[in-house]
């Protein structure tokens, strides 16, 4: 299927990265939308509100085209890791990561023409337990900042990663199989 007129509501340079597995006719429009999660809101579904959120931001004034918007969170023991404020933050994260099993959920969704639908991925992440020294070295890098959970399969966080249990993509973030076969469905309805 050709996919044409399509916007990225995203500002991650990994998600730009990962959509062009499905197409490389997009373009990107990072939303302003303020993402603030309700607070009754179970941590697991934060990312699609979040995704649907920055979807129909972008969607406003692109009505015409298709907008995908995704959101990943890291969460360990019922708790949204997101960014790190600064290297303390990053430190702490990674020391309640480690040598445990977390989740990764990216939300997608996809907003046209006043249309929408959104769906979640969840990986599991088990680390292997990190010592002060490798903690200390990966904080020291530029790597962790910009990342959920503070680290970077793709990277060098992926050294911390003893095994996962589902899509490697999600965790870079973009289930890209899944939102190829989604965009499929909502379009062929969307006609």
């Amino acid at each position: 299927m050709e996919f044409d007129n399509i916007v990225l509501a995203s500002a991650s340079p990994r998600r730009r990265e990962l959509l062009k597995f499905i197409t490389d006719d997009f373009i990107v429009k990072a939303s302003s939308a303020e993402e603030t999660v309700p607070e009754n809101l179970p941590a697991e579904e934060a990312p699609e509100f979040l995704a649907m959120l920055k979807a129909k931001d972008i969607a406003t004034e692109n009505p015409q085209s298709l907008v995908i918007g995704a959101d990943t969170c890291v969460i360990a023991d019922g708790k949204i890791l997101g960014k790190p404020k600064d290297k303390a933050d990053a430190v702490s994260m990674l020391k309640a990561l480690s040598g445990k099993t977390h989740k990764v959920i990216t939300g997608c969704a996809l907003v046209k023409e006043g249309r929408s639908i959104s769906f979640s991925v969840t990986t599991e992440v088990e680390f292997f337990s990190l010592s002060e020294q490798e903690i200390i070295e990966y904080t020291e890098s530029p790597e962790p900042f910009d990342k959920a959970g503070s680290y970077g399969i793709q990277g060098k966080g992926g050294l911390f990663v003893k095994k996962i249990n589902g899509d490697y993509f999600n965790v870079v973030g973009l289930p890209i199989a899944k939102l190829k076969r989604v965009i499929n469905s909502f379009l062929n309805l969307t006609k």
